[in-house]
């Protein structure tokens, strides 16, 4: 069983700053890929951004240059420093694992979100 435990959303004005802090625990053997997705009310969920074993990156065009995803000590740890926050970027924000458990099975997890409001 792996669990994931996010924080950090919360209410900003726009321009602001927030981050995102998302921690892997369990039967992990191995962690692929972790990163975030977010929800805004009436729109389907999309990738904000996403980080693999190798730590290659990947952002969706609208947090480009705004957003950065990096990994914690523990690498079952990762954050999303996100800046210069627009309203558009007001959605429930999901943590993601994907990676093996101690059985070789391979999961795919999420987080139970967190909310970030930019309000203008």
């Amino acid at each position: 069983q792996v669990q994931l435990v996010e924080s950090g959303g919360g209410l900003v004005q726009a321009g602001g700053s927030l981050r995102l802090s998302c921690a892997a625990s369990g039967n992990i053997l191995r962690t692929n890929k972790m990163g975030w997705h977010r929800q805004a009310p009436g729109k389907q969920r999309e990738l904000v951004a996403s980080m693999d074993s190798g730590d290659n990156t990947l952002y969706d065009d609208s947090v480009k240059g705004r957003f950065t995803i990096s990994r914690g000590n523990v690498r079952s740890t990762v954050y999303l420093q996100m800046n210069s926050l627009k309203p558009e970027d007001t959605a429930v924000y999901y943590c993601f694992f994907q990676g093996y458990n101690g059985d070789l099975r391979f999961l795919e997890v999420w987080g139970q979100g967190t909310l970030v409001t930019a309000s203008s």
